[in-house]
């Protein structure tokens, strides 16, 4: 059991909520995967109205938390605040060949399967139009690496990634991250990002349906934020950055991905762009309005090889608020 301490009534409505045969099998479910009510309820044959009665009562001991995406609702165990240390230690006590417990899981991993069929079926239908996207720009393993080089080793406490999109850019960095979020305004796309991101057994990463000009997270709380080929499809970019630059934490960071200028014009009707990429100075400029200082700046041309490829340019923003003591991610305000 970790040594983290909680104040007495946290403690108390805790083991309240969580002394309960279902609510416990739910607290083992939502260690896992992040589930909606109908999942739960096709996991372990319960009525809808007593499932939400139980997820109501851990959700009020700070046990699980939710969030919306459109008309649909996620649960998750809590990933912070005063009862999620008390939340791991209880699923972290149980023991896993329980057979109820097994049960549980078997009916989860028919859940999970269903969910990786359906993104499928939405990536096949949408394939081609991503297909003639990456043909245009640099091979995305030059992209990536250039990405994981500028980011570093450093350990992450939190990591937000706006316009998640399928979620390669959390299943690149999350596992550098203690913990990461993404959000993206299509659920559909947050379909395929779950999949992917339960394909790589990434548990420390939720997703969020929201406008990037509205962020559904915490203000002040993020070591590093992504916009990863988010900017283009934007009627302002420069509200965007102002945004993602307040979920950033003092001295945290921002990387900005995108486009260099160019002249593929179609890129408009054929793909929704609004911009044709970006000058080097005028993200720059964007940066420094928003409060951040320029740290970097990298430009990835085609070589000789890769034909006229579309030129990607690299930003990293740096915000200009200085802590000399880290406060600790339990102390912090959440959503």
């Amino acid at each position: 059991m970790t040594q983290s301490h909680a104040p007495f009534d946290v403690v108390l409505n805790a083991l309240a909520a969580a002394g309960e045969a279902t609510r416990l099998r739910l607290l083992a479910l939502l260690a896992e995967a992040e589930l909606t009510v109908t999942e739960i309820v096709t996991i372990l044959g319960q009525s809808q109205p007593r499932v939400s009665r139980h997820l109501r009562l851990l959700a009020e001991a700070g046990l699980v938390e939710r969030h919306r995406e459109g008309s649909w609702v996620f649960f998750l165990m809590s990933q912070h605040g005063p009862a999620a240390g008390f939340a791991r230690d209880i699923v972290a006590r149980l023991n896993a060949e329980e057979p109820l417990l097994g049960a549980d899981r078997a009916r989860l991993a028919e859940v999970r399967q269903a969910r990786a069929e359906q993104a499928a079926r939405y990536f096949a239908a949408h394939a081609a139009n991503w297909d003639e996207l990456r043909a245009m720009h640099l091979p995305e393993e030059r992209v990536e690496a250039a990405i994981v080089d500028i980011v570093g080793k450093s350990p992450i406490h939190a990591l937000l990634d706006l316009g998640a999109g399928t979620g390669r850019m959390l299943e690149l960095l999350a596992p550098l991250a203690a913990r990461a979020v993404g959000v993206d305004q299509s659920p559909q796309m947050l379909a395929v990002a779950r999949a992917r991101l339960e394909r790589a057994g990434l548990r420390n990463t939720q997703l969020r349906q929201g406008d990037i000009y509205a962020l559904p997270v915490e203000p002040d709380h993020y070591d590093l934020v992504v916009m990863h080929q988010v900017l283009h499809y934007l009627d302002d970019p420069l509200r965007a950055i102002r945004e993602a630059t307040r979920a950033l934490r003092p001295g945290g960071r921002l990387l900005i991905v995108d486009f260099a200028p160019h002249q593929e014009e179609h890129l408009r009707a054929a793909h929704a762009h609004r911009r044709l990429g970006f000058a080097g100075e005028e993200v720059a400029g964007f940066m420094q309005a928003s409060g951040l200082d320029v740290a970097l700046r990298r430009d990835l041309a085609p070589n000789r090889s890769e034909g006229r490829k579309l030129t990607v340019s690299i930003w990293l923003g740096q915000d200009r608020r200085i802590i000399s003591d880290q406060l600790p991610l339990t102390a912090r305000e959440v959503a």
